[in-house]
C-alpha cells in the first residue's frame, strides 16, 4: 500500500476512534454499534474481495490503535473496524463474549462471514451477544 493511502487509512481509523470514544461515553453499546454503521458504502464498494479487505482493515485497526497512549482495547477496536467495514459495504458482526471462571473476563471482536477479523482471543465459545 502506498504511503499516502496508509496515512489516509490511519486518519480514517483515528477519526472513527474519536467518534467511538465520544459515543461510548454517552450511549448504550447497541446504539453505538448502530451509529458506527450508519454510513454504509460511503468509501467505495470493495465487497468483491471482502475477506481480504476485512482482514487487512482488521490488521490496520489493531496496529494503529495499539500505538495510542489511551484506551484502545477490544471494544473500541471492534467499533472502529465495524465502521470501516460498513463504509466499504462489507457486512460484519460485532461479537461480545464473557466467561466467569477462573475470574470474570469479557472480550469483543468482529467477524465477517462467520470468520474472525479481530481475534476472539479464546472467547469464541463464550459468545453472549452478536450485534
Amino acid at each position: 500500500m502506498p504511503p499516502s493511502l496508509k496515512v489516509t487509512l490511519a486518519a480514517e481509523i483515528l477519526a472513527s476512534y474519536a467518534t467511538a470514544r465520544w459515543m461510548m461515553a454517552r450511549h448504550e453499546v447497541r446504539d453505538v454499534v448502530l451509529a458506527m454503521r450508519s454510513r454504509p458504502g460511503q468509501v467505495g464498494s470493495e465487497a468483491q474481495d471482502s475477506e481480504l479487505t476485512a482482514a487487512r482493515l482488521g490488521y490496520a485497526v489493531a496496529r494503529t490503535l495499539r500505538k495510542l497512549p489511551t484506551d484502545s482495547r477490544c471494544l473500541v477496536q471492534a467499533l472502529v473496524l465495524s465502521r470501516l467495514l460498513s463504509e466499504r459495504g462489507i457486512p460484519s458482526t460485532l461479537v461480545i463474549g464473557a466467561r466467569s471462571q477462573p475470574e470474570f473476563a469479557a472480550h469483543a471482536w468482529v467477524e465477517h462471514d462467520g470468520r474472525p477479523v479481530l481475534s476472539p482471543a479464546g472467547f469464541d465459545e463464550s459468545r453472549l451477544v452478536e450485534l
